[in-house]
C-alpha cells in the first residue's frame, strides 16, 4: 500500500515541523523577554514596528518583481509566440521559449 507509506511520511514531517516550531517559539519568547528587560515595553513596540516595516518592504519588493515579470515577460512572450504561430507558421510550443527568452532579456536590460 503506497498510500499508507506516503501518509506515514507526511505524519513524520508534520511531527518534525511541530518540534521545530516549538523550539523557535521558545527562542522568540527568550528574545522577547530580553528586549523587555533591556529596553522596556517601548523598546518591544519599537522593534515590532521595525520588523513589521521590514516585512512589508520585502513583500512589496516581491510583489513588484512578480508584476514586472507578468508585465514584461509572461504576457509579451505569449503574444510574441502567438504572432510567430500565426505569421511564421512556427509551433507555439517552439516559439514560446524563444519569445520568453527575448522578453526576459528585455526585462534584464530594462532594469
Amino acid at each position: 500500500m503506497p498510500n499508507t507509506n506516503i501518509l506515514s511520511q507526511l505524519q513524520d514531517v508534520a511531527d518534525k515541523a511541530t518540534v521545530k516550531a516549538a523550539n523557535y517559539s521558545g527562542e522568540v519568547e527568550t528574545v522577547k523577554s530580553w528586549i523587555v528587560d533591556t529596553f522596556g515595553q517601548n523598546g518591544l513596540v519599537a522593534i515590532m514596528v521595525l520588523l513589521t516595516v521590514v516585512v512589508l518592504l520585502v513583500v512589496g519588493k516581491l510583489a513588484k518583481i512578480t508584476f514586472s515579470t507578468l508585465k514584461f515577460v509572461v504576457i509579451p512572450a505569449i503574444a510574441l509566440a502567438f504572432l510567430a504561430t500565426m505569421f511564421l507558421g512556427v509551433s507555439f510550443v517552439v516559439a514560446l521559449p524563444a519569445s520568453a527568452t527575448l522578453c526576459s532579456l528585455f526585462l534584464l536590460f530594462k532594469g
